[in-house]
This record gives structure tokens, C-alpha cells and sequence, in this order.
């Protein structure tokens, strides 16, 4: 009997959209199809804008929500035509929305995480219920409501005789290590983030393709003592972050003192911040992984993978393509599957990992 889920995942990197339609009736899960959409430039742009404070926003929050549900809606389309699956079949669709502002426990002790969404546009267009604001439960329980993902990676990745890591190199980066009596997760800093937004300034490409033009840069050590003196990076576990710090003005601060270096060698300093952070964070959370599993956008940035297997040594380095489940379709799923906890009533969260209170069931849900 099929146990179907769709999930629906668009990240920091704010390319636009991915999905899957997952079956969950053989542990861990089947994806039967897969689809994705890129934003338009103006929707990309709005949603950057969007992240920080500007006029009217109420009023463009909820434009940019609407817009957003068109792409969700398309790639819901194209999997169900994919698959030959009709709607009716599709239990319910995970749709974590666009972060745009996420500040946990400041101002008030709670703090807010804020995803722009419109989940009941969503349940209108598809006729599917729809699962959504996955991470405000987490936030009220005391909690980061970040990152929602190691739950995900122990039922996919997790090993009974073995610690393991995985690794999400999206806009942000975030690990989980899962050793054989715990699982914890966080955000090491940035991962794309700053690379795509340099590349795209001074190449006018949005991503460094396989990481070459940073390869042919040279790391400035100087520059990248400023950057990792960052006190985000020193600041124990859990903890979460996002374009709230690691945005063009968080890199324009560091830049200073700094304006004769070459454009590539910015690129390559920035590479090697994200490796370096992500690798430091697996040496000091994860250090009895033996393997670490790369997935989201950056495992298809060659020369950033070939940095963090340089960084460890001793840890073997692979994507999650070689562990059943392609870089880009880790998230999407993971959100189906979050959505399959809430329908079933179960918890989505991890206590050490996001600081809350226990574990909780996250997202409401939107019948059709």
C-alpha cells in the first residue's frame, strides 16, 4: 500500500524550487519522481530584498508568498504528471515557505523564525492538503526552530555500528552527526551564500561552477582570519543562523582593509571559510564519523568538496548521490517526511538539536 508525501523545499540559496514525491511504505522512503523550478530574477530579488527591514513590507511579504505558491504549484504538477500520479493518492505536501527573517530566542526570550508562505493558496491550487510552518512550534517550546533536518538524516543516513555525518551545503550549511547513542545538529555558518553572491557580483554567473574559478584564486590567510573571527562560529551547539548575518553587508564589513585583494582570491578565501567552518564543526561535534555525506547545492561545487576532504583527512568525504538520495533532493524529502510526521501525529524535532524544551510536533496543516 503506497504511503505518498510530497515535499517542497526552497532554500537560502534562492535558485528557486525543488520536490519529490516520496513513498514511504518501505523504510526509509522511495522518491518516485522529481521536479524543480527556478525563481524568476524579480521573485529572487524580492526575496533577498525581503530579508531585510524595507518599505511596505506586509504588503509585499504577501505578493511575494502568492508568487512563491505559483512555483510550488508547478513543481507539484510536474510530479504528480511524472509519476502518473493523481492528486487524491498524495497524502499531504511538506511546504517549508521562504525564510526570510529567523531570530530565535532574541528581543523576548522567544524570538521568531519567519517563512513567507501562503500554504492554504497552495491546498486550493494542488487539492492536496498541505503541511506548512514547520518551525514556529520549535520557537515557542524555547528552541531554534533549527535546523529541522537530523531527524531526516538519522532515519535515511544513520548507521547502527557506525557514527555518521551529513552535511547540507545550501545558502547556509548545517550538519548533523549521528554517533551510535545521539544525534546532533546545527548550522556551522555560511555555505553558499557568500560564494554565489560574490560570483554573481564580479562574473554576473549566480553560482561558481564546480568551484572553478575559486580554484584558480589564492586564499588570502589574513582575510580569512577577519572572517572566521566571526563570534557565530565560536558559540556552542545549537545554534542556527542565516542571511540575518551572512548577507553582502556581513561581507562588506570584513571586506575592510582588504579592497586590494583580486576579486578570485575573495572567491577562494570565501570557499575555504565554508570548508574550513563546516570541517571544524564535524572535528569538534563529530570526530568519530568516519564518513561524511554532502548534500544540497554544494555538493556539486568539486573544489569545495576537495577542500573539506583536505581539511579531514580521515574522514572520508562523499555526496549523498552514493547513499541513495541525489544533493538536491536530501531537503525536499526531508520535508515530505516531516509532513508525514505531522499527519501521523509524531514529533519532527530533536531536543539537542534545536535547544527546545523536547520534542514537538511541528507544521499545521491545511486540508484540501
Amino acid at each position: 500500500m503506497s504511503d505518498l508525501y510530497i515535499g517542497l523545499m526552497s532554500g537560502t540559496s534562492l535558485d528557486g524550487v525543488d520536490g519529490v514525491l516520496a513513498d514511504f511504505s518501505n523504510k526509509p522512503l522511495r522518491v518516485l519522481a522529481h521536479a524543480s523550478a527556478p525563481f524568476s530574477q524579480q521573485l529572487t530579488q524580492e526575496l533577498l530584498a525581503l530579508n531585510s527591514a524595507g518599505d511596505n513590507e506586509l504588503h509585499r511579504s504577501a505578493l511575494a508568498a502568492n508568487a512563491l505558491v505559483q512555483v510550488y504549484a508547478r513543481v507539484v504538477a510536474e510530479l504528480l504528471a511524472k509519476s502518473g500520479t493523481a492528486s487524491t493518492s498524495v497524502k499531504a505536501i511538506g511546504a517549508h515557505g521562504q525564510t526570510v527573517r529567523h531570530r530565535p530566542q532574541l528581543f523576548d526570550d522567544t524570538g521568531y523564525s519567519l517563512q513567507l508562505n501562503n500554504p492554504a493558496l497552495l491546498a486550493e491550487l494542488t487539492g492536496i492538503d498541505v503541511v506548512a510552518d514547520f518551525r514556529s512550534r520549535d520557537v515557542a517550546a524555547g528552541g531554534q526552530g533549527a535546523p529541522l533536518v537530523p531527524a531526516f538524516h538519522q532515519a535515511v543516513f544513520g548507521r547502527p555500528v557506525e557514527s555518521v555525518a551529513a552535511l547540507n551545503i545550501g545558502g547556509i550549511a548545517n550538519l548533523t552527526t549521528m554517533g551510535l547513542d545521539h544525534v546532533l545538529g546545527f548550522d556551522c555558518g555560511p555555505g553558499n551564500a557568500l560564494i554565489d553572491a560574490w560570483c554573481l557580483r564580479h562574473r554576473g554567473q549566480p553560482f561558481d561552477a564546480n568551484g572553478d574559478w575559486a580554484a584558480s584564486g589564492q586564499v588570502s590567510p589574513e582575510f580569512l582570519t577577519a572572517l572566521l573571527s566571526e563570534p557565530y562560529f565560536a558559540l556552542p551547539a545549537p545554534k542556527s543562523t542565516g542571511r540575518d548575518l551572512f548577507n553582502a553587508n556581513w561581507l562588506s564589513t570584513k571586506l575592510a582593509g582588504f579592497e586590494s585583494l583580486a576579486p578570485v582570491d575573495v572567491q577562494a578565501s570565501l570557499t575555504e571559510l565554508t570548508a574550513s567552518t563546516c570541517a571544524a564543526s564535524l572535528q569538534r561535534y563529530g570526530s568519530g564519523a568516519k564518513t561524511l555525506i554532502v548534500c544540497g547545492g554544494g555538493a556539486f561545487n568539486g573544489y569545495l568538496m576537495r577542500r573539506l576532504q583536505a581539511l579531514l583527512p580521515g574522514v572520508l568525504v562523499e555526496s549523498s548521490q552514493l547513499h541513495g538520495l541525489p544533493p538536491l533532493q536530501v531537503e525536499a524529502a526531508a520535508f515530505a517526511w516531516l509532513a508525514r510526521q505531522a499527519v501521523l501525529r509524531q514529533t519532527g524535532s530533536l531536543e539537542k538539536v534545536t535547544g527546545a524544551k523536547g520534542a514537538r510536533i511541528l507544521g499545521a496543516i491545511y486540508p484540501a
